[in-house]
């Protein structure tokens, strides 16, 4: 129960303590049920554990990049074939895009622990949901998008940094903000890292990080330029915008979009193409 972890802060507001695990992932849980009825929830211990708003948010900017051609209507029901890169052991884009506008969605991730995870989600909550196995981790659609098939959209949050000492930088950086620089906590002991949202080495970093990973997407997208409405991902790093304007531009993109997405402090975009 949520409840359980609960508790008044400082300021008098109730919210729970985002440095336990279990206390992150019951959140979820509760967000999930209220707000989309999935009654079964749950990841293995240490994969990644998103915050449900900019996951939701994403799903959201994708739909309006849809009605943007079809004089502002988001297209619902099953007819509209989504497909989901690296879906993770939490699954969560394609819960949240089959909920709120009923899109059937294929996910897709290179580990078999994520896909047995996710496919036990989609089966206990009745969802349309075909959950595949990339083989293959230096490619991206191929593999994946069978000869016959064809999708709508297509949407990845990509892995953010390039190794995984960069990934620790950035969890040390994490902590200090979340705990305001201070060297002890209220029961006098250091703070731990901040893993309750957990995270898998291919769900946190890759080589070359994320601007490597989307140039790879972009150049491999041109090979399913038929079988493809939008591809989509996720930018976090502002700086890496340049670089992937680039690779459109060389790949011969016909549209470009891009989304200005933002949650809290964190500040991100969606860059979305097609051919």
């Amino acid at each position: 129960m949520l409840g359980n972890y609960v508790a008044i802060n400082k300021y008098g507001i109730e919210t729970i303590d985002f440095f336990d695990a279990t206390a992150v992932k019951m959140l979820n849980q509760a967000l999930l049920n209220q707000a989309y009825g999935i009654q079964h929830w749950d990841i293995p211990s240490g994969y990644l554990c998103p915050p449900i708003p900019g996951r939701a948010d994403y799903i959201h900017h994708i739909a309006d990049v849809l009605a943007s051609e079809d004089n502002k209507r988001i297209p619902k029901g099953p007819n509209v074939k989504a497909l989901d890169i690296g879906t993770g052991a939490n699954c969560i884009y394609p819960i949240v895009g089959q909920c709120e506008y009923g899109w059937d969605f294929v996910a897709s991730d290179i580990d078999p622990k994520s896909v047995k995870a996710a496919k036990a989600i989609a089966k206990a909550n009745d969802l349309s949901i075909d959950v595949r196995l990339q083989n293959d981790d230096n490619r991206i659609f191929k593999g994946i998008i069978k000869p016959d098939e064809y999708f709508h959209l297509t949407m990845c949050n990509p892995p953010f940094h390039a190794s995984e000492e960069e990934a620790i930088s950035a969890n040390r950086r994490k902590t200090k903000n979340l705990t305001k620089g201070k060297s002890v906590n209220h029961k006098g002991e250091k703070p731990k890292l901040a893993q309750s949202f957990g995270g898998q080495h291919n769900e946190l970093w890759c080589y070359g990080g994320e601007l490597c990973f989307i140039q790879k997407m972009v150049s491999e997208s041109t090979q399913f330029k038929e079988q493809v409405g939008w591809f989509s991902t996720l930018v976090s790093k502002y700086g890496n915008l340049k670089p992937i304007y680039e690779a459109l531009r060389k790949a011969n993109a016909k549209q470009v979009k891009t989304v200005a997405m933002g949650q809290g402090n964190k500040s991100s975009r969606l860059v979305a193409w097609k051919f």
